[in-house]
């Protein structure tokens, strides 16, 4: 069995709409006094307080603050784990200290396990129905239904989406998509996004610029609403109507443009696995490539290129790529770039030459080998891989971990390892009393 995700849009009453609001308010706080507990406590007494302490805390607090019983319990647990993985990530320095949310940065909340909620759907629209609050038309396609295991309520851009965990067969999952024993290579760049070879045909797929489409418009939106008076928190000082109206309509923009951008991509990633069941491309750091340059007179140039390569969305298509072979039980491998340099070398001779970014063509000095420079790229990582690259041999130790199976892909939202600690403190301390955990768990 695997776990996907379907997501629907959400459609409440006036009075379901207000008690959403509600409940996304108390998990707001619940977080914040969460977070302010763990921070005082060691600050005061230098002691740290865990997840397991604050969860069988849970019932006295809704002695006192009873508006939280109408709250299901699993959800204000995963409300406290949220809390738990942003202490986590930080002490492993993959996220800054954890911070008190204001309503406006608190997405919603979640149902760890299949209680509390009921998804009336076979995977075409439907409705939802939440205890204590009610019922609730949603609309949306999964592409694939199975049996619901966890959900996502959340609130973005004015909108109620629900995202539900989903148990699917693997068979069901592996003939759900059409694909074929070929093998591409293809090198991501930013005027042409996609270019690609199978050793007898190539192609270049160009760049969509659905942001720079927009920017015109971007720009004077924002610039609108500079002029309006924004909100300072630290000064007490409210945002006006006006501001607030233009922050709608960038914000609006924005979506538009990430929405265009995420169907480009899984049209694009289809059609590449439709005929394809192994996908070889180069690695990138695109976290670091993207790096905004703080020094140098070609400060305003990086900040075009940084704005050029996200506008692609190279770690979308890599991710989306990875997630589609997995299904079809696909091989994916990433080249060592450093090693193989893809756009320095020759795809004929192996011979490397350095090249600017504004050499579109490769020609080899060495062997005369004439081709587009990203195209030519694709075949270096082809031909790396079929261990076919003169000078350069493959090694496939290199990518041990770039390589995307059915066993390596992480499930959506597990906190199996959750239940497993819990066990081995209860068979530890046979007298405490634990609350009941949840199987699996969506974060979000």
């Amino acid at each position: 069995m695997a776990l996907r995700r379907a997501t629907f849009r959400l459609y409440p009453t006036n009075e379901v709409n207000a008690i959403l609001h509600y409940h996304r308010k108390l998990h707001k706080e619940i977080y914040n006094a969460a977070l302010h507990n763990r921070i005082n406590s060691y600050k005061r007494f230098g002691k740290s307080v865990s997840y397991f302490e604050q969860q069988n805390c849970l019932p006295d607090f809704k002695e006192v603050w009873v508006e939280y019983k109408e709250c299901n319990s699993q959800t204000l647990q995963a409300t406290l784990k949220r809390v738990d993985f942003a202490f986590q990530r930080f002490f492993k320095g993959l996220n800054k200290y954890p911070r008190f949310k204001s309503i406006r940065h608190y997405s919603g909340w979640s149902y760890p396990s299949f209680t509390g909620w009921k998804a009336h759907s076979t995977g075409d629209n439907g409705y939802l129905e939440l205890a204590k609050i009610g019922q609730i038309q949603m609309r949306g396609k999964a592409r694939l239904w199975g049996h619901p295991k966890a959900m996502d309520i959340l609130y973005r851009n004015g909108k109620w989406y629900a995202s539900i965990v989903l148990e699917i067969d693997q068979d069901l999952l592996k003939n759900s998509r059409e694909t074929d024993t070929g093998i591409i290579a293809i090198d991501l760049g930013c005027n042409d996004a996609i270019a690609w070879t199978n050793g007898v045909e190539n192609g270049l797929v160009p760049a969509p610029r659905f942001l720079r489409k927009v920017d015109a418009e971007n720009k004077r939106l924002s610039k609108a609403k500079h002029r309006k008076r924004s909100p300072n928190f630290k000064k007490k000082i409210k945002a006006s109507r006006r501001w607030k109206k233009a922050q709608k309509q960038v914000s609006r923009l924005n979506r538009k443009v990430a929405n265009q951008r995420q169907n480009w991509v899984h049209h694009e990633t289809t059609r590449i696995i439709s005929g394809n069941s192994t996908v070889v491309t180069e690695k990138l750091e695109v976290k670091n490539m993207s790096a905004k340059a703080y020094i140098g007179k070609y400060k305003k140039q990086k900040s075009g290129l940084n704005k050029s390569i996200l506008d692609v969305g190279m770690g979308m298509i890599k991710d989306v790529l990875k997630a589609k072979l997995d299904d079809v039980g696909g091989k994916y491998f990433e080249v060592p770039t450093r090693k193989v340099k893809p756009s320095q070398t020759c795809p004929k001779c192996g011979h490397q030459e350095k090249k600017t970014l504004d050499q579109r063509v490769h020609l080899c000095l060495n062997c005369g080998y004439t081709q587009q420079r990203d195209i030519a790229a694709a075949e270096v990582m082809l031909a790396w891989y079929s261990n076919n690259l003169q000078e350069l041999g493959t090694s496939f130790s290199d990518v041990d971990g770039c390589i995307s199976t059915s066993h390596t892909r992480k499930t959506a939202g597990s906190m199996k390892q959750i239940d497993r600690a819990k066990r081995q403190k209860s068979q530890a301390m046979p007298g405490d009393v634990e609350t009941p955990g949840s199987n699996e768990v969506s974060q979000g």
